[in-house]
Formats: structure tokens, C-alpha cells, sequence
């Protein structure tokens, strides 16, 4: 039977509630709001009041679970009409926590700084409020005015480990939740807390562990699920992360909200950086990481100057900004010369490899790897890479490094074996690679390979200057013959008299070879050949010489 929708529904009784066969009753709020329910909780609020008067406790009532629902736009908007109704209240600092959640630190500040307030509960929570905000304006000295003001409470002490947290004191906040969590033991959500800060310590086994504790009691918490993905990205790769926040997206409700940015900004690192520049510009100012991973996606696309317009105004406080601050001033300095963004790219790795929380870490003695690299003192390169090279046997951008290493302090040998290990196409034509490449070949006395990384070059600035290292390299290492390849074609592109004497010194050295029995007797007839190609008067005679002794040991130069 089909009620009709123009009356309006009864009371709830007891009789009505003990009836038999009346149907299943309407859940309560309260019972929703403790499951945590939320989406339950705003449907039945907004479906029992009254259409023509909204009251303000039923505005109350959806404005605190659209926030807790993190839609916090509908959230600012019933705050600010409660406002209105009530400025000097206590919904001035409820729409300051909104107004902090959406980023407006200013509008924050002013809308409740001046509220006075009677009630101690809302005094600590305005306290609190203001202690996150100096925070995020930096202010050191209101930072310390509301620490001192905060309680030996459960809230008061909750935020002053998400500080902790903020500021990279992970330790001390792992302190603080596990003392709360000895005396509260329902308290499960710390859990997430303490595997969140062991994730920033790279404990991210120990992290899992301790997530697994909260997990299986609330296997669809957006929070919990998305440190598990972030977890999986660290321990397995982007495709395991990707794949555990695709699931839970899949299986989560329509209306559901809260976090979607963050698993938003998540999934882009886990694809490698598909789809950065929509996602993460609008959430550079929201999400700490989102303008971090936006230089970095910068940086893997080699564009170098908007890297470093984002990061230029930065100042850092993780080991993390510093060494990727340090990166975009490499990068910049390599690119355009500069020696003051290298001698700033040195100092920021100088400062994180010295420091007491870094120096043993892997990305530590990286970053003395990077600097000693800058300085040119590949001695103290290497003592730094060998520390740490079982970690990335495979790692493309490592064995490049490493091998420039071993290759500038004359360890040509190992250099060429981890040159050959790189797949990356991207590195291997990089006229860098090729450079270091064909010296090792030289210098390991395989001169034919590094003319065949020549042939397979296009014409081009860079096949220009392998072709000069080749041929000076070569004529160093007594390896006449290709250096006299290397200098003809030299000659042939650009007719600079040095290309001709260095042609001609190395023709004379095959033939010197030749004569001695180190080098077949067939190459005589293309050393002619070579130093035919030029117009030198000087060329007759060396022929004339050539010939004679080809001549009287009978060998056909024709």
C-alpha cells in the first residue's frame, strides 16, 4: 500500500514500535552518528525536517556531518548562515575549522579570533584552532603563546601530536597517541595515527602492521585504506597502491566524499604523474605533498623553469623539500650555466647528508653522493654510492650516476659494465650516456664500438662532439686507426686545419702500427684513402712514402 505523500507521517510510539508486521522503523541519529554513518546520519536529518521552517539545530545538525563527511563547502555555507543569525557564538569557530579544512587560514582567523566565549570546552577548542593556524602562517611565537595554553586533555593533547606530526617530530607524536591509546583502548582510529607516522619514519612493514589492528574492524575506512594503498606504493610498486584505491573507490557510496582529493592527488604518484597538470595545480595550497609531486612531475618532463617557479618561494623544513629543492637548483644550474644555483643546489645537499636525523639514511648519503658530485670530488662520490649501491642494482638514474663516478676517477671498466645495465631509452640517448660510453669503450681498448654509437647517430650537434671525443680519445689510447675515421669526417663537416693534422698524425700511426705488425696490412689501402680526401700539399709525400713501402713488401695499395 502506498501511503499518500500529502500527510504527514506519525509520531513513533511504543505500540507502534512493538507492532508486528509494521514494517522495519526509522534508524536513529545518534545510533548512525556512532557507527560513523555519516551519509546515513545527513539523509535522515534532512529527510525529517520541516521544509517550510528550517530550525537551527536541525542546521547545526547537517552543518557538523557535512563536515564530518569532509563536504566541507556545504559546511561553510550553514555556518555562515548560523553566523548571521548568532555572530558572537560558538558557530564562529565552527565555521573557523571549516574555513581551516578549505584552506582559508585568513578568513579562519577573523571570523572567531575576537569571539568571546564562556563555555571551557569551546575555549580549548578555539585555542586549539589558533595553535594550527600559527602553525600554518609560521608564527613561531603564537605557536609557543597557545602550546602553553593547551591541557592535559585528550583533545588538547591530540593536537598537539598532529603538530608533532606537521613538523616532522613523528617520534614524539607515536609518544603521545601510544600513551592515550594505553588508557583508552577503544580509541582503535590512533592506530591509523601511529602507522601514519611510522610511514614518515620509512617503517612502512611496521606501518602495515599496526594499520591491520584498526583494518579489521573498519575495513572501509577512506583514511585507513589509503595509508594501506600508500604503504603498498612503497613496499610493491604504483600498480599494487593503484589497484587497493581503485577497489575501495569502486565499493564506497556515491555520496561519499571525505578524502577524495588526497586519493585523488595519491593516484597520479601511483600512475607515474598521468593526468598531474588537471589534478594537482588546485590542490597546491591544500595539499602539502600536491605542490612537491607537481615539481617533480615538472622535472620528469624536463621542464625545469616551472619546477622551479613553483619551489623557488619555498622554504623548507623537511628533509624532503631541502633535497628536492636542491634538485630543481641542479637542474637550473646545469641548464643555464649558473654556478650560483649549483653552489645553493650543493649547500641544500650538504645540509641534509650532515645532519645528525640524516646522515645514516639512504637519501641521506645520497645527498652527500650529490654534493661531493658538485664539487667534483668523485673520490668522495664513490665512498658515499658504495655505501648504498645494493639498493638500487636495478635503478636506471643510480648506475648512470655511479658510472660517471667510476669513469672521472679512471675505473672505466666498471663504468662501462654499469652503463650497459641502464634500459631507460630516455637516458641511453642522452648525449651524456653516449659521451661516457664511448670513452669507456676507448679506454677499455674497444674503439670499434664507440664509432658504431657514431654511425648510429643523426647528424647533429652532439653527433659533432662525439665525433671530437673519438678522435682525440683514440689518438691518446695509440687507437690510430678510428681516430683517423674520426678526424677525416671532421675535416669533411668543418675543413679547420687542427682536424687535418690530427688526421694526418693518425694516419701515420696506423702506418707505424702496420709496419710493426699490430695492425692488418689491409687497412693501409683506406688510410690512403683518408688522407686522399684532403687538398694538402703534404698528402703527396706521405703517400709516396706509404706506397714505397707497401711496394717492397708487396702488399697491393689499389
Amino acid at each position: 500500500m502506498i501511503l499518500s505523500r500529502a500527510k504527514p507521517a506519525l509520531q513513533k510510539t511504543e505500540a507502534t514500535e512493538s507492532r508486528e508486521g509494521s514494517g522495519k522503523s526509522l534508524p536513529k541519529r545518534d545510533d548512525l552518528l556512532l557507527k560513523r554513518d555519516f551519509t546515513g546520519a545527513l539523509t535522515l536529518v534532512e529527510f525529517q525536517q520541516n521544509p517550510d521552517k528550517i530550525d537551527p539545530e536541525t542546521l547545526e545538525w547537517i552543518g557538523y556531518i557535512s563536515f564530518h563527511l569532509g563536504d566541507y563547502v556545504k559546511a561553510y555555507k550553514i555556518y555562515k548562515d548560523l553566523m548571521k543569525q548568532n555572530p558572537n557564538s560558538v558557530y564562529a569557530v565552527y565555521f573557523g575549522c571549516v574555513c581551516f579544512f578549505l584552506g582559508h587560514y585568513e578568513e579562519s582567523r577573523k571570523a572567531f579570533e575576537n569571539v568571546k566565549l564562556t563555555d571551557e570546552q569551546h575555549k580549548r577548542l578555539k585555542n586549539r584552532l589558533l595553535f594550527h593556524l600559527a602553525h600554518k602562517e609560521g608564527d613561531e611565537q603564537k605557536l609557543m603563546s597557545y602550546h602553553s595554553q593547551l591541557q592535559d586533555v585528550q583533545e588538547d593533547q591530540l593536537s598537539l601530536a598532529a603538530i608533532h606530526y606537521l613538523r616532522s617530530h613523528y617520534q614524539e607524536a607515536i609518544d603521545i597517541y601510544k600513551r592515550i591509546l594505553l588508557d583508552n583502548r577503544e580509541f582503535t582510529a590512533l592506530n591509523v595515527y601511529i602507522a601514519l607516522c611510522y610511514y614518515k619514519l620509512d617503517y612502512y612493514d611496521v606501518s602495515q602492521e599496526v594499520l591491520t589492528v584498526y583494518l579489521s574492524n573498519y575495513p572501509n575506512s577512506a583514511t585507513a585504506v589509503n595509508l594501506r594503498a600508500c604503504n603498498f606504493y612503497r613496499l610493491y610498486n604504483g600498480k599494487a597502491a593503484e589497484a587497493e584505491l581503485t577497489k575501495f573507490e569502486s565499493e564506497a557510496s556515491r555520496s561519499f566524499t571525505y578524502a577524495k582529493e588526497i586519493m585523488k592527488h595519491n593516484m597520479v604518484v601511483f600512475q607515474n604523474g598521468d593526468g598531474a597538470l588537471q589534478v594537482l595545480p588546485p590542490l597546491v595550497d591544500v595539499i602539502v605533498e600536491a605542490r612537491l609531486n607537481l615539481v617533480i612531475f615538472h622535472l620528469k618532463q624536463e621542464n625545469i623553469n616551472e619546477a622551479y617557479n613553483l619551489i623557488k618561494e619555498l622554504e623548507p623544513t623537511t628533509p624532503h623539500e631541502y633535497i628536492l629543492k636542491g634538485v630543481v637548483n641542479a637542474a637550473m644550474g646545469q641548464e643555464q650555466g649558473s654556478k650560483e644555483h649549483l653552489k645553493i643546489a650543493q649547500q641544500y645537499f650538504q645540509l641534509v647528508g650532515g645532519s645528525a636525523s640524516e646522515c645514516d639514511t639512504i637519501p641521506g648519503r645520497q645527498c652527500m653522493a650529490s654534493c661531493f658530485f658538485l664539487l667534483r670530488q668523485f673520490e668522495d662520490v664513490l665512498i658515499y654510492l658504495n655505501s648504498v649501491k645494493s639498493y638500487f642494482y636495478s635503478e636506471d638514474t643510480f648506475n648512470f650516476n655511479y658510472a660517471q663516478a667510476k669513469a672521472a676517477v679512471g675505473n672505466y671498466k666498471e663504468a662501462e659494465e654499469l652503463l650497459l645495465l641502464i634500459q631507460n631509452d630516455k637516458i641511453k640517448n642522452d648525449y651524456v650516456f653516449l659521451s661516457w660510453l664511448a670513452r669507456c669503450f676507448i679506454m677499455n681498448q674497444k674503439p670499434r664500438h664507440a664509432w658504431e654509437l657514431y654511425l648510429k647517430m643523426e647528424t647533429s650537434n652532439d653527433s659533432f662532439s662525439l665525433l671530437q671525443l673519438i678522435a682525440n680519445d683514440c689518438y691518446k689510447m695509440g687507437q690510430f686507426y678510428y681516430s683517423a675515421k674520426a678526424f677525416d669526417v671532421l675535416e669533411r663537416l668543418d675543413p679547420n686545419p687542427e682536424y687535418w693534422e690530427g688526421k694526418r698524425g693518425a694516419c701515420v700511426g696506423v702506418f707505424q702500427k702496420i709496419v710493426a705488425g699490430q695492425e692488418p696490412q689491409d687497412t693501409l689501402r683506406e688510410v690512403l684513402t683518408l688522407l686522399r680526401n684532403t687538398a694538402n700539399p703534404q698528402v703527396e709525400y706521405i703517400c709516396r712514402v706509404i706506397k714505397k713501402w707497401a711496394k717492397e713488401n708487396r702488399i697491393p695499395t689499389n
